[in-house]
């Protein structure tokens, strides 16, 4: 058995924990980081293939309004690209097909049309009731936490269109299914991801950049600036707190004395480690309710990027087969030319007992039949990362709040238990669930070590992030049409009153002929 000492000891070399351990570093602070796995990075993870160079197989895209990215990446020397949006997206749905450029796809019925713009528009602005940082707090949360997001688009939306669209945006942006997520959480989602629009699109949104080299060159950078402080292939196995502090075990039956712990661990895995004493029963009751979302992360790769040739960036949208959701992910200098594609909740699970090669085959008949091109036949490689089997991830992108269970429980989210904080991106206010929100969340959690060490004031813990100069933030500007365009209930009234004026009218104008005649 081996002893140290430290200061802090930081669970988890993902970029949530790395980030703790960078700002007590900066302060002087003593801290060692254990990590469970054979590499940092968490749910990043980025693969060096031989035939195919550099492939993000976890978390990749940075967008607009994620300034502690960019501010990481600038301190790395790491730079972006932006993902290809130039020629035509691909919409199928409900066995009808179009291309479209831009952001919003172009719906044939304009009652459904008008149906997915105000249910858009009322996500956004209930989105905005729900602070950040409380969501529980939110004037409504009690009645939004009862209904799950199907239970509340269901009672609003007239088209199926709007339905389906909406099922596959929950689908993309939380991995699970519409009936499984709490209104209330993906509201706080919403809010925390700069609103609908911008959780959702290519150019200005949240999918716009990568990472030359990959996402996963931020955790290696930080590490390599912690140096010998970060510990791999050390699982924590027992966190426990004396009168004097706490003591960390690890799977190599290694004791670190410290002073605090910092948990960077996804929270749904916080079982896994026994602390003495317990965890509160409410900690406990929460970390078995938020389970973590079910994907299937693929790269298909051709000889040439034809679908440009096609007329088509490489995007689809589509309700039918095992992909809701592709995109280019072909180089910026068009090397390895590849279509990204997420295999997602349901069709996740639903898919996992198959083979890589029998999803590999399904794909390329669902890109052939979406974009009507056999030339997505003839792959010349492929490569995925199933999610749902990561020992220490458990899924990804992040946990997710069934109905009932925010209201109740999510005030345990980021509550200290004695000397232990909690980091993650799940414990974010700004971009949960994102790397923009892992970064947040262990910072946030340093600074609550050096308050509690008396190194800083406790108004410092909460910090903003100024404008990322180099990639300031564009509004996402709503179109003057779509703020005043009326939902189908409106235009329904408005056509009943203006049907009911003109029978009056009409009546009114036979009477008058009546009497006249007489």
């Amino acid at each position: 058995m081996t002893q140290t000492s430290t200061k802090v000891v930081v669970i988890g070399g993902g970029i949530s924990g790395l980030s703790a351990a960078r700002v007590l570093q900066d302060a002087d602070v003593d801290v060692v980081v254990l990590e469970a796995q054979d590499r940092v990075g968490g749910r990043t993870h980025t693969i060096q293939d031989p035939s195919h160079g550099v492939v993000d197989v976890g978390g990749a895209y940075i967008g607009p309004g994620q300034n502690r990215v960019f501010r990481l990446a600038k301190n790395l020397g790491l730079e972006f690209y932006n993902v290809n949006e130039k020629e035509k997206t691909v919409l199928s749905l409900q066995g009808s097909w179009s291309t479209f450029l831009g952001a919003v796809p172009p719906l044939k019925n304009p009652i459904a049309l008008l149906d997915l713009n105000h249910v858009m528009r009322t996500l956004d602005s209930m989105a905005l009731q729900v602070p950040v940082d409380s969501p529980w707090k939110a004037k409504q949360a009690l009645q939004w936490d009862s209904m799950s997001v199907k239970e509340f688009v269901h009672s609003i939306a007239w088209t199926s269109a709007t339905v389906e669209l909406i099922r596959l945006t929950v689908q993309a942006v939380l991995t699970s299914e519409m009936h499984e997520v709490s209104l209330l959480f993906f509201l706080w989602y919403i809010h925390s991801g700069q609103g609908i629009t911008r959780l959702t699109t290519i150019t200005n949104g949240a999918q716009e950049k990568k990472m030359f080299g990959g996402a996963q060159q931020m955790s290696e950078g930080m590490a390599r600036l912690l140096g010998d402080t970060v510990h791999l292939n050390s699982a924590v196995v027992n966190v426990t707190e004396t009168e004097t502090g706490v003591i960390v075990t690890d799977c190599n039956n290694t004791k670190y004395q410290c002073e605090f712990v910092i948990s960077a661990v996804p929270q749904a895995l916080l079982n896994r480690i026994s602390f003495k004493p317990p965890l509160p029963g409410s900690k406990l009751q929460l970390i078995q309710r938020i389970p973590m979302g079910s994907i299937i992360k693929t790269n298909m790769y051709y000889e040439t990027a034809f679908w440009k040739d096609l007329g088509f960036c490489g995007s689809a949208i589509s309700d039918s087969g095992p992909v809701g959701y592709c995109v280019d992910d072909t180089k910026p200098d068009g090397s390895h030319p590849s279509l990204m594609a997420f295999i997602l909740a349901d069709k996740s699970r639903d898919m996992a007992s198959l083979t890589p090669e029998q999803r590999k085959q399904a794909l390329c008949q669902h890109f052939a039949k979406v974009f009507k091109s056999d030339e997505f036949l003839q792959p010349i490689g492929y490569i995925e990362k199933n999610w749902m089997k990561e020992e220490f991830s458990g899924g990804c992108y992040v946990s997710t709040f069934p109905p009932g269970v925010l209201t109740k429980y999510g005030r345990e989210l980021r509550k200290p238990v004695g000397r232990t904080h909690f980091a993650g991106t799940e414990t974010a206010s700004e971009w949960m669930g994102y790397m923009e929100g892992a970064i947040q969340a262990g910072e946030r959690a340093a600074r609550e070590v050096l308050y509690e060490l008396g190194l800083i004031r406790e108004s410092d813990i909460w910090q903003s992030e100024p404008e990322s100069m180099d990639y300031p933030a564009h509004p996402v500007a709503r179109q003057w049409l779509e703020d005043k365009l009326p939902s189908v209930t409106r235009l329904l009234c408005m056509l009943g009153v203006l049907a009911a004026g003109t029978a009056v009218a009409f009546v009114s104008y036979k009477q008058s002929s009546l009497k006249h005649y007489f």
